[in-house]
């Protein structure tokens, strides 16, 4: 049988830092050793009855339950006052077999994957490359649990991808203390796996788009995420360039998305007509403190796989460039703690001429992640066609109202089909600041102030925006999930919940977080008509 230890605990923090939150009970579950249950799928399934047990008895002691894997987030997204699992010990991986596939589906069963909640994006990589698959897409770095990044939307930077959400056709979830509160959901348009298999791993079947699509982030609310079937893809190489360019045109490319035609040419990525070849990835390294003319770019290329690249972790190790907390801080290490004198030095030319080239897998090139100490990162996405207007505003408020010891960048990411993905323009613009955690004093504002300015400044020039999940902002400022979502997608949002869960349920899987942000409700608006169960489940 599985086993948890209870720890009794006063506060927990994130890996950056970013608490100390409340808590009162972690439950820590190991799996059952295979020598004992030598079948996954039973192990698989004795955890899921540990876990409907803990959940019962949080239930009875009145408490809140939340389950977490990495600690990755920014915020207080994760915690609960209450009780919180750690799910860092639930990592049981599964192919998908052809006869384990819904007569219906579209997917190619090699491609298929079902992971427990657990498993950490590195060990998703390294079982994939095992099976000669890759992940479509990953965050910066490969620390995070793959439940976590689907919960919060980890973006990635593939323009033609998605977040990380994306890929995902399939979700076990856990709702409650009884048999029967252990479900299977995927869409009704898109089904991936048969009754038969879904019934070895769940009481009930769920096939509907709308409640999918809610779930898919679904912030901890939809209940214990147990499995998760992925579609990976056939092992790929990426090309990467790190060079500088003008700021101009790098902005211009950010606004337009225009390589095919535009100026800027890496002779290695020009087709026969002299036109440019599109990236997978594209992002700009920014210094709102620095005048310089131009920007550091990092572009990445799809490539097929072969076996005789270069070994790339040479230059990846020694690399600058590969996750901006850790370039700041690298750079943060050679000075004094003071932030004047920090912001003072970034005035300067502080990132080095490059010309880097590599080539190397997904998993290698997005590799671990080197900096867990105190950190802040906000994130903001905006339409594409907004995004140098949206960079200029919260760099000059950074300028005249900091110094934030920090600096800016910006990726690109394919629009989510995610009810509540922060992802949701057509390509969204991750504007982002990241940096070194700091105290307010009398001439520096706090985080909590600057993420508030932030979101004034992009509200009062009417630039539509939304924010990470796990990061840092004022997740306190009035109607801020409405303004960005709309009230339509958050009224279907909370609809899909309330007809998933229980009453005391969705009690028990809210927390704090979900408080400040007007997503804990159990109570549905009086003009707004609940989802019937019948209408959940769509017969295929």
């Amino acid at each position: 049988m599985a086993t948890t230890k209870t720890h009794t605990l006063k506060k927990w923090d994130t890996l950056h830092n970013n608490g100390p939150f409340e808590i009162k009970k972690l439950y820590v579950t190991e799996l059952e050793g295979d020598g004992n249950m030598q079948k996954k799928l039973d192990r698989y399934n004795d955890a899921a009855t540990e876990i409907r047990r803990l959940i019962k008895e949080s239930h009875d002691a009145n408490h809140g339950f939340r389950a977490y894997g990495s600690a990755w987030s920014m915020n207080h997204i994760a915690s609960q006052k209450d009780r919180m699992h750690y799910n860092g010990f639930m990592n049981i991986h599964m192919p998908i077999e052809k006869n384990q596939c819904h007569i219906g589906t579209n997917f190619d069963a090699s491609n298929l994957f079902l992971f427990e909640c657990g498993t950490t994006i590195k060990r998703v990589s390294e079982v994939l490359s095992a099976h000669g698959k890759s992940l479509k897409t990953t965050g910066a770095s490969n620390g995070q649990t793959l439940a976590g990044c689907i919960s919060t939307g980890v973006h990635g930077s593939a323009l033609h991808v998605g977040a990380i959400q994306d890929y995902v056709v399939g979700l076990n979830l856990i709702i409650g203390p009884n048999p029967e509160d252990i479900v299977y959901l995927e869409p009704h348009t898109k089904p991936a796996i048969n009754n038969a298999f879904a019934e070895k791993i769940s009481h009930r079947v769920i096939r509907n788009d709308g409640l999918f699509n809610a779930a898919l982030v679904g912030l901890g609310a939809f209940g214990f995420i147990h499995g998760i079937v992925i579609e990976a893809e056939p092992r790929f190489l990426l090309k990467r360039y790190v060079k500088k360019i003008n700021k101009d045109l790098a902005l211009e490319l950010a606004q337009t998305l225009d390589f095919k035609n535009s100026t800027f040419k890496i002779p290695e990525e020009t087709s026969v007509d002299g036109s440019g070849n599109i990236p997978y990835h594209y992002k700009i390294f920014i210094n709102q403190y620095s005048n310089e003319a131009e920007y550091v770019v990092e572009l990445m290329y799809k490539k097929p796989y072969h076996a005789n690249y270069k070994d790339p972790f040479p230059i990846i190790k020694q690399s600058l460039y590969r996750d901006l907390i850790h370039l700041f801080t690298k750079m943060a290490e050679n000075f004094p703690k003071s932030i004047p004198w920090l912001v003072k030095r970034l005035r300067k030319s502080i990132l080095p001429m490059v010309d880097e080239e590599l080539t190397g897998t997904l998993p290698e090139i997005f590799w671990d992640a080197p900096y867990q100490g105190p950190a802040f990162a906000c994130s903001f996405g905006v339409n594409y066609t907004d995004s140098p207007k949206a960079l200029k505003l919260l760099a000059d408020l950074t300028n005249n109202e900091g110094p934030i010891p920090g600096i800016f960048a910006m990726r690109f990411v394919k629009q989510t089909k995610a009810t509540l993905g922060f992802t949701k323009f057509p390509v969204t613009c991750m504007l982002e600041i990241d940096g070194v955690l700091w105290k307010k004093t009398k001439k520096i504002m706090s985080l909590t102030e600057y993420s508030k300015r932030m979101i004034e400044v992009l509200k009062e020039n009417n630039i539509p925006f939304t924010i990470h999940w796990g990061k840092s902002s004022d997740w306190n400022f009035p109607n801020l999930v409405n303004h960005m979502y709309g009230s339509d997608a958050v009224k279907t949002w909370k609809q899909y919940r309330k007809a998933l869960l229980s009453e005391d349920m969705a009690k028990l899987f809210s927390n704090t977080f979900l408080e400040n942000v007007d997503l804990a409700q159990v109570d549905l608006e009086p003009n707004l008509n609940p989802i019937a169960d019948d209408d959940l489940i769509a017969s295929l």
